[in-house]
């Protein structure tokens, strides 16, 4: 399953006169990376917001956005603090009969005080509807961001599986290069000591021991049956039912590495090229890897 790390999903759900509204946006992260915020009603579900999400998520840096809104009530959402305003309004009387000041207290000089308002408080049952309408619009949210997701994943999948193949077809066209680098490298060098020595002079078994260390130094046929295993391990991935970005990071990993060891051994440079084209492939591989959740 190919699903991509970026994507937005919204959701509503609403119940006795409430309206709550939940957007969820994520963006590449190594890890699950969970920011929140919300109303002061549901401050202490903050752990079981997370609990769903952790269900749906498994990587990705996470903006979780709550909005509840009280759709039967048109009036005023505050109120003040009728203790605090008396007690308030007691000080400043003591302080202006202290400091003998003949102006009487006024509702300004209390208003610079904190605490004075606050937010009217809904009941338990109220509480509870806000609840259920959160958790029901958090799965809807996260939802549709896995059907974009998904949809984004398709798109990944297709580009991922058109460069693996390019690469699987390099890696035909070296293997098949490397099968003419022994006789070649075998012809090379009896030449080169023809010229240098007469045939009285050539001690035959040692030349072909010289040649069969070239040729072992030379042999990348391991490294071809490595790569080929890493390719089809990767196409493999796209069919899996969990979150394959950590594998395919990792098989990416693999096929840089086997790559990079054909280069260095094959001494060659038409070989070399196309090693160079098969890089070049698998950077934007890499590239595309770090959106895989």
């Amino acid at each position: 399953m190919i699903r991509s790390m970026t994507g937005f999903g919204r959701g509503e759900s609403s119940s006795n006169g409430f309206q709550v509204t939940v957007e969820v946006k994520t963006l590449n992260s190594r890890y699950l990376d969970i920011s929140s915020r919300m109303p002061q009603t549901i401050q202490q579900h903050e752990f079981d917001i997370k609990e769903i999400v952790q269900k749906k998520l498994s990587r990705g840096k996470v903006h979780l956005s709550v909005n509840v809104e009280n759709t039967e009530n048109s009036g005023v959402d505050i109120t003040y603090n009728e203790e605090l305003v008396k007690a308030y309004g007691e000080i400043l009387e003591k302080i202006r009969s202290i400091s003998n000041i003949d102006q009487p207290v006024q509702v300004r000089d209390i208003l610079h005080f904190d605490g004075i308002f606050k937010s009217k408080e809904e009941n338990e049952d109220e509480l509870e509807v806000i609840w259920n309408c959160t958790a029901k619009a958090i799965n809807i949210a996260l939802d549709n961001l896995n059907e974009m997701r998904d949809q984004e994943g398709d798109e990944l999948k297709n580009d991922l599986e058109n460069q693996i193949n390019g690469i699987a077809e390099i890696v035909k066209v070296v293997e098949k290069l490397s099968e003419n680098r022994v006789p070649e490298v075998r012809e090379k060098l009896q030449n080169r000591i023809r010229n240098l020595l007469t045939d009285d002079q050539i001690d035959p078994e040692r030349l072909e021991l010289e040649i069969a260390l070239i040729a072992d130094k030379m042999d990348i046929n391991e490294e071809i049956i490595r790569l080929n295993s890493h390719l089809k391990f990767f196409l493999e991935a796209f069919h899996s039912d969990t979150p394959v970005g950590r594998r395919l990071n990792f098989l990416s990993q693999e096929i840089n590495r086997e790559l990079n060891t054909i280069g260095s051994k094959a001494n060659d440079s038409t070989i070399s090229q196309h090693i160079v084209m098969g890089k070049e492939k698998l950077e934007q591989i890499r590239e595309q890897v770090q959106n895989v959740e």
